[in-house]
């Protein structure tokens, strides 16, 4: 709801509260429509005061409130914000962005705001510089001492992710910084500084990977994959060895380990099946659409063969990401370094076997954080989710007796036990002195697929209010269903987040058979499908011919336009109809050559 004053005032305070989730994009809404910019010198724009709070309310018997149930007294964390507004258009502008933000975010829904006229004496204009520019000095200090959350060593400049509860940014509009802040507050990963490039996996994180390990792992066996532990690190003699041999390799890499075989037949069969269980792990458990492909001569492993890739895609900036790669490594390696066996033909003669390298790493759990995550944290999926559903017993106040307390307790410990009968990994959040709407908003950022609260209204009915993490839709199972309800729930949970990402990435991959249309095309945030004739300064100069002139404009959707120009990301195996060889030749207009196949370019990582 919204006031507005009197339209004689020039000069106007907007207050309003909101979910800590939905801070960063309420800010930015009023921003673009011209609130938080102060008169005078200085040019000061998107001023705004806020600070977090406890909001209380008890919904009527008429409601259908979006948090809380009818007659129960909630407690939720809200933040208050104050800015001004210059002129009576600019307040309404802000209110109305802010009433849109409502009705297209669920968790904005709480919004309320108000507005109203401020004195314009030129000693309260002199006072509102005087305050603008003591806050920005204020945060320009801020900015330059504050420190991430760190161990092992000396902070790391950025920020103090853990003093403010919940993501400062968007993720539509700082993608970057949200990613940074939504690892540390999930409590994923902790930055470890004595050595650069390193991090420590949490709990969390940690079951994350042995999910997908112990997946993995089997499947290897199956294959009748041996393993041997190697030194992590080399000589700088090996390392300049392989310099030496192989053109563009780094010599500051460290080992990859290789799988060897008899024959090019036999290492080319291991190649395609890794990479089919490297999708497996993609789409069965981080719920990512990454297909199996080939990559170009030019993005192959620096001395290998030929390169097999799963490529992802991250929607919110329109760029791919190589997800894991398969290289098959030919002899060159081999070679290198006389390895050799026996020829099972030929006893007596050795042969230099046929190596390929592969393997996972935990990159894969960032390619699910940045697909599914959001503004109130991470989304897991609830096959690798370390706990699946969360228990959060509500409605108990001080007016409940010691012995109705113990009761309503004793009655979360058997829904918990029902539901640990039932496989599925679940817990209780007991904790004291914590609202129901505090511990909501932090199994959100957590990632948690399924919450069940559980009140005296829940227990007098029988039922368990669920509310959905990836979608946030809500509703009530009765507790002698609990064990089959909540496992089919979650495996619903498991498929929509799939279907989701599956139609994101089909939506946004183009093809294309006019050059004109690319840049607009990945200035739209897509890849494209184009004809290509395969060859390395063909795709060199593809790169410099895509890079937008936009120069990090923003886009018509109000975010900024990436600048980089496209590369190749692979070459499907399944090829689309419509290139004819022989007579197809390569999109680029410089280049004149034949097609060899459509291959997919993008922006990337």
């Amino acid at each position: 709801m919204a006031s507005v004053a009197s339209a004689a005032a020039k000069r106007f305070k907007l207050v309003f509260f909101v979910p800590p989730a939905s801070l960063a994009a309420c800010k930015t809404a009023i921003f673009a429509a011209g609130a938080g910019r102060y008169p005078g010198a200085g040019n000061y724009t998107e001023c705004c005061w806020s600070s977090l709070g406890t909001g209380q309310f008890r919904p009527g018997d008429s409601a259908n409130p979006h948090i809380g149930k009818v007659g129960e007294l909630e407690e939720v964390q809200e933040a208050r914000v104050e800015t001004l507004c210059m002129g009576e258009d600019t307040v309404k502008r802000a209110v109305e962005a802010l009433k849109k933000k409502r009705n297209a975010d669920a968790d904005a829904r709480n919004i309320v705001a108000m507005a109203e006229p401020q004195e314009q004496s030129k000693s309260a204009l002199k006072k509102a510089e005087k305050q603008a520019k003591m806050a920005a000095a204020k945060a320009e200090k801020a900015a330059k001492t504050a420190t991430l959350p760190v161990v092992g060593g000396a902070a790391k400049k950025g920020g103090d992710s853990k003093e403010i509860i919940g993501i400062t940014v968007s993720k539509e509009t700082d993608f970057p910084q949200w990613y940074q802040e939504l690892v540390i507050k999930a409590e994923l990963v902790e930055y470890y500084s004595e050595i650069s490039g390193f991090y420590i996996l949490r709990p969390a994180a940690m079951h994350i990977w042995n999910e997908i390990r112990a997946w993995f792992q089997e499947r290897i066996q199956d294959m009748g994959v041996d393993e041997t532990s190697f030194p992590m690190f080399l000589s700088a003699k090996s390392l300049e060895k392989e310099k030496e041999h192989v053109e563009g390799f780094a010599p500051e890499l460290a080992w990859v380990t290789k799988a060897a075989h008899l024959t090019e037949k036999l290492a080319e069969e291991e190649v395609l099946q890794i990479l089919e269980l490297y999708a497996g792990v993609y789409e069965r458990s981080l719920l990512c659409a990454a297909k199996p492909y080939r990559k170009t001569e030019n993005e192959k492993f620096a001395g290998g063969y030929w390169t097999s890739t799963c490529e992802a895609y991250i929607p919110t900036n329109g760029r791919g990401i190589q997800g894991a790669t398969s290289h098959a490594l030919g002899q060159n390696f081999s070679k290198m370094f006389d390895i050799t066996v026996e020829d099972p033909e030929k006893k007596g003669d050795k042969i230099h076997v046929w190596q390929n390298s592969w393997g996972l790493s935990t990159r894969v759990i960032g390619v699910m954080v940045m697909l599914h995550g959001d503004d109130k944290g991470l989304v897991l999926p609830p096959r690798v989710s370390k706990i699946q559903a969360i228990i959060i017993p509500v409605g108990i106040t001080a007016k409940m007796t010691l012995e109705d307390k113990d009761a309503h307790m004793k009655r979360v410990d058997e829904i918990r036990a029902s539901l640990k009968s039932a496989k599925v990994r679940v817990d209780v959040d007991s904790r004291e002195g914590y609202t129901p709407g505090f511990k909501f908003a932090d199994w959100e950022m957590k990632g948690v697929p399924l919450r069940l609260e559980f009140g005296p209204k829940d227990a007098a009915n029988s039922v368990v209010s669920f509310a959905r993490r990836d979608t946030g839709a809500k509703g009530t199972i009765p507790i002698d269903e609990l064990a089959t309800q909540v496992p089919a729930l979650l495996q619903t949970i498991q498929q929509d987040l799939y279907n989701k990402a599956d139609e994101a990435y089909k939506s946004h991959r183009l093809q294309l058979t006019q050059w004109e249309k690319v840049v607009p095309a990945l200035d739209s945030r897509n890849v494209v499908l184009i004809p290509f004739c395969e060859e390395p300064p063909c795709e060199e100069r593809i790169k410099e011919m895509t890079k937008s002139e936009n120069g990090g404009e923003i886009g018509p959707d109000g975010r900024q336009l990436p600048s980089m120009g496209m590369k190749s990301l692979c070459i499907p195996f399944e090829q689309p109809e419509g290139l004819v060889q022989g007579e197809t030749k390569c999109l680029n207009p410089e280049c004149g050559k034949l097609a060899k196949s459509w291959t997919m370019f993008g922006r990337s990582y």
